[in-house]
């Protein structure tokens, strides 16, 4: 399931040229649509497609016990499940290294950003809090899952609300309707990604121009602060090459944000 040497210097040659395959530019993303609500059953849920990437995120909460370096904050935990349905590179079973390094890099951005306001999630302090648990699951892989799964992330989040919680009886009731809405930042931090091609720099690729990359990097960027950042790959980034990537991600960081603040309208 490698893209083919041939096709490789075909999208080469292209590049060379400013285009791509699909008439994009080169910073330029794929139709993204999101959708949010999709499951009744989890506390908020989004739908976000990429182009063909096509990604299903929920979130759920539970109480529990808190860190022990952290008794009067709650709790978040992120994990990524690369479905077979979404392509044939992936299998039943334990999680892989990309699922595992989608769900850290999907946490980190969360969590440095401090777009969860943990302390407001606290019910007892060193007793009970808030554990917030956002699940990724892949629906169809045609490149740039990392990027689709932040989006849906935030989505996910956006339209949470916390179940009702019974002091009492110490449980959740799920009978009670919950208005309230999970206690987030006003400013929506991203994950967004830019892949080194030989001498070009791209945005958004394709499962093939993924396949051919020489190198990644990842920033959590939140109101042009970048918080977070994860390189990937195996060839080197240079400094001026860095600096590109720094400027190009913050400003499509705030076409992004339009889309994802319009569709939670």
């Amino acid at each position: 399931m490698i893209t083919p040497e041939i096709n490789k210097e075909r999208v080469m040659k292209y590049l060379q040229e400013g285009k791509r395959f699909d008439g994009r530019k080169l910073e330029e993303f794929r139709e993204l649509t999101i959708e949010t609500g999709i499951s009744k059953n989890a506390e908020g849920s989004a739908k976000v497609k990429l182009g063909n990437t096509e990604v299903y995120v929920g979130v759920k909460m539970a109480v529990g016990e808190p860190y022990p370096d952290s008794p009067d904050k709650g709790n978040l935990m992120v994990t990524a499940e690369f479905l077979p349905l979404s392509s044939d590179r992936f299998e039943s079973g334990p999680p892989q290294f990309p699922s595992i390094e989608l769900g850290r890099v999907t946490d980190r951005v969360l969590r440095e950003s401090h777009f969860i306001e943990f302390e407001k999630l606290c019910i007892k302090k060193g007793e009970k809090v808030w554990t917030v648990f956002v699940d990724i699951y892949t629906i169809n892989d045609d490149g740039n899952l990392l990027d689709a799964a932040g989006i849906g992330a935030v989505a996910a989040l956006k339209s949470a609300k916390i179940p009702f919680y019974d002091g009492k009886e110490g449980k959740i009731d799920y009978e009670k309707e919950s208005k309230e809405k999970l206690p987030l930042s006003k400013d929506i931090p991203l994950s967004l990604t830019a892949y080194k091609m030989g001498d070009k720099i791209i945005m958004d690729p394709t499962r093939e121009e993924e396949d051919i990359s020489d190198a990644r990097v990842t920033l959590g960027i939140k109101s042009g602060v970048v918080s977070s950042m994860q390189k990937g790959l195996n060839d080197k980034i240079n400094v001026e090459d860095l600096g590109k990537i720094f400027d190009l991600l913050e400003e499509k960081s705030k076409e992004i944000v339009l889309k994802i603040e319009k569709s939670l309208k």
